[in-house]
């Protein structure tokens, strides 16, 4: 199952890539800047959401062979009652396999917390790349509105002509 952050990740950075080139090719700095961070915003999601895709698998596979392991030592323990020097070798086995388990669910879950705390860094990141973007833009314009006006004009007008076309 994949987890929705990598889907909204994935969508936003693509939104982002667009904004940016847009913004690039009509020279809208705010277009651009805003797409820019809305792509890293993306990027930082979709990583979050492929962390914990990947803690989950690797915690279902810690899982799985703890449990395997746990099951052929009963298993064994079972046909061989009787001989005290065999269930005693057969519980530590089952001890040695719980705290296996156990170190792997802890590192598991740590890399979980470690990848998770990267991932909100980068998207508070990207958030800041956004407001400052959104700074400078609101200052661009304020400082050039007749080129302001100009621009968003023609970008209006393109696409305009890309959704009706020259008829």
């Amino acid at each position: 199952m994949v987890d929705t952050d990598r889907i909204t990740g994935a969508a936003k950075e693509f939104g982002g890539k667009v904004q940016g080139t847009v913004g690039d090719l009509t020279g809208s700095r705010r277009d651009s800047v805003e797409g820019r961070a809305r792509e890293a915003q993306g990027a930082a999601e979709n990583l979050y959401g492929q962390a914990k895709d990947a803690v989950r698998d690797a915690a279902d596979t810690v899982s799985d062979t703890a449990r395997d392991i746990g099951g052929r030592v009963r298993d064994t323990v079972g046909n061989l009652i009787g001989s005290d020097d065999v269930e005693d070798r057969a519980r530590r086995a089952q001890g040695a396999a719980s705290d296996t388990y156990e170190r792997g669910e802890r590192y598991v879950r740590s890399a979980g917390r470690e990848a998770y705390d990267r991932a909100e860094d980068a998207y508070e990141n990207g958030g800041r790349t956004l407001r400052a973007g959104g700074r400078e833009a609101t200052s661009q314009i304020a400082e050039h509105p007749v080129a302001a006006l100009l621009v968003a004009g023609l970008l209006g007008y393109g696409i305009g002509l890309l959704i009706h076309g020259r008829d």
